[in-house]
């Protein structure tokens, strides 16, 4: 069984950074992208962030700029570099891999992490 686990989730003052890491346990023998979701409190979920299995990246509008998206393949893990944050970025983060085999015949499988808490205040 696949694991994500979310770290470095806290609170910070406006204009400050934070940098959170995702790391994927278990047996993994492939895994296409990864990314960053958020959901802030009373709303729908939103994509935050790409990173594809050769490095390409992708943003939404709303972090263009402000948020950087990097993977450590040998390692498994997916870190989000924020910076210049707002308030409006308190959420709770979440990391998701797409298309993860445990073995090469393995039928692939999408996995969701916990979440981390982030929370900027004014």
């Amino acid at each position: 069984q696949v694991q994500l686990v979310e770290s470095g989730g806290g609170l910070v003052q406006a204009g400050g950074s934070l940098r959170l890491s995702c790391a994927a346990s278990g047996s993994i023998f492939s895994m296409a992208g990864m990314a960053w979701y958020r959901q802030a409190p009373g709303k729908q979920r939103e994509w935050v962030a790409t990173i594809t299995s050769g490095g390409a990246t992708n943003y939404a509008d709303s972090v263009k700029g402000r948020f950087s998206i990097s993977r450590e393949n040998a390692k498994n893990t997916v870190y989000l570099q924020m910076n210049s944050l707002k308030p409006e970025d308190t959420a709770v983060y979440y990391c998701y891999a797409d298309h993860v085999r445990e073995t090469f015949f393995a039928r692939p499988v999408d996995y969701w992490g916990k979440g981390t808490l982030v929370t900027v205040s004014s």
